[in-house]
């Protein structure tokens, strides 16, 4: 019964190319490595002394520098291709994770979030035109889910590693552990991983073959894009207002907060991947189940409302965990058919951009509303906005439909 069930679940791994697992690999050295952005509002309360107001201007730079890269890594992948921007990218920014931890005036954080993050997130929409580039067609959405399972992998060992290493060495610790791996990560990749040829959608002969739509017309897209960015705006309270309020309501120390990260990482590591492969082979709506992602963040939120037992951190992290695992495979995979041939880069760009923006927001908006009013009162706002984002996931939804039938009465 154990071997059926293990073969079965080693089967929802078969079928990827070679260089799709060295980028799942390099995914995950980069991801073990990233400890700082866990653990930064409390580095920057704890440590650097920071009221919650510049805190929250600080990570607005952060999601600011994020927007920035986002936006460049686009549009730069679909110029001189992503190959490039993706060694550019982690080496260059390796280097400054080194630096960062020298920087510790208030000014001096704004400016070095800002370039450091804007250098770093020129990665994300690369590397998405790269899972298009090396996976077969009929796999890129389980080919983003293993690259999705080795961030999350990296990830539940990143922040319990991140939590030991502040308790032994201190913050300044996690700046050269995230710097050595993003170089590490990189160096694999190019040794390993040969540039491929621009996609033949491109072929200037035949130009035809490139729809040139604008992305700023896809209606369905931007209606899509603002449940995104509250997916976004939700998830990214755990990195923000959360690991604060573990301390401050429930006197959890950052091991603590390491290992409810952890569960994250470990329930995605052993459920995504069959979830995604018996939605791809039911041949689910990807739609609805995303707007289902929404809903279960926007319950999870909710639940932080409770704040006389810590059991309901546990609790809120599953409801968590499941929304994630919806709501981001999928997202990324509608994002993807959305775009035109030879465009991918520019979509995958600004699809990079909402959910930079929502950290942007979501920094900042907790932290105004924890600083006004209170945590409960920040904890039924992002889950009212939950609701507003499942709204217009069925609004989206309804567009899809009406998109469909209008292409079947033109074939007519």
């Amino acid at each position: 019964m154990i071997q059926k069930a293990f073969n079965k679940y080693i089967d929802n791994f078969r079928g990827f190319t070679r260089e799709i697992w060295i980028l799942t690999f390099v995914t995950f050295i980069n991801r073990a490595g990233t400890m700082v952005l866990p653990f930064l509002s409390l580095y920057l309360k704890e440590d650097l002394h920071f009221t919650l107001n510049q805190i929250g201007w600080v990570l607005v730079s952060f999601g600011a520098g994020s927007m920035l890269g986002s936006w460049l890594g686009g549009k730069l992948s679909d110029k001189i291709g992503f190959y490039k921007i993706m060694i550019f990218s982690l080496f260059t920014s390796g280097l400054m994770f080194f630096g960062l931890q020298f920087v510790t005036s208030y000014v001096g954080l704004l400016i070095a979030m800002f370039l450091i993050m804007t250098v770093a997130d020129m990665f994300r929409p690369a590397m998405f035109v790269s899972l298009g580039a090396y996976s077969k067609p009929e796999n890129r959405t389980r080919s983003l889910t293993l690259v999705r399972l080795a961030i999350n992998l990296g990830f539940a060992a990143g922040p319990a590693l991140g939590g030991l290493i502040i308790m032994y060495v201190g913050y300044k610790g996690l700046f050269w552990v995230d710097g050595a791996t993003c170089i590490l990560a990189i160096i694999v990749f190019a040794l390993l991983v040969k540039e491929k040829a621009r996609s033949p959608y491109q072929d200037k002969e035949h130009p035809g073959e490139v729809l040139r739509a604008s992305v700023f017309k896809d209606h369905i897209f931007w209606v899509f894009l603002g449940m995104c960015l509250i997916t976004g705006i939700l998830f990214f309270q755990l990195f923000t207002t959360i690991p604060i309020y573990h301390k401050e309501q429930f006197n959890l120390t950052e091991l603590q907060t390491g290992l409810l990260l952890t569960l994250n990482g470990v329930l995605v590591f052993f459920l995504e991947m069959p979830l995604v492969n018996y939605i791809e082979k039911n041949n689910i709506n990807r739609l609805k189940i995303v707007v289902y992602g929404c809903l279960a963040m926007a319950i999870s939120l909710f639940l932080m409302m409770v704040n006389f037992w810590s059991g309901i951190l546990i609790v809120m992290m599953i409801f968590m965990t499941f929304g994630e695992m919806f709501a981001f495979p999928f997202a990324n995979s509608f994002a993807m058919s959305r775009a035109p041939k030879g465009h991918e880069g520019r979509y995958m760009a600004i699809f990079s951009m909402s959910f930079s923006f929502a950290h942007i927001l979501s920094a900042k908006t907790g932290m105004q509303i924890i600083e006004k009013f209170s945590y409960q009162t920040n904890w039924f706002f992002m889950g009212s906005l939950g609701l507003v984002g499942v709204l217009l996931g069925y609004y989206a939804l309804k567009m899809v439909k009406e998109e469909k039938e209008l292409k079947v009465k033109l074939k007519k």
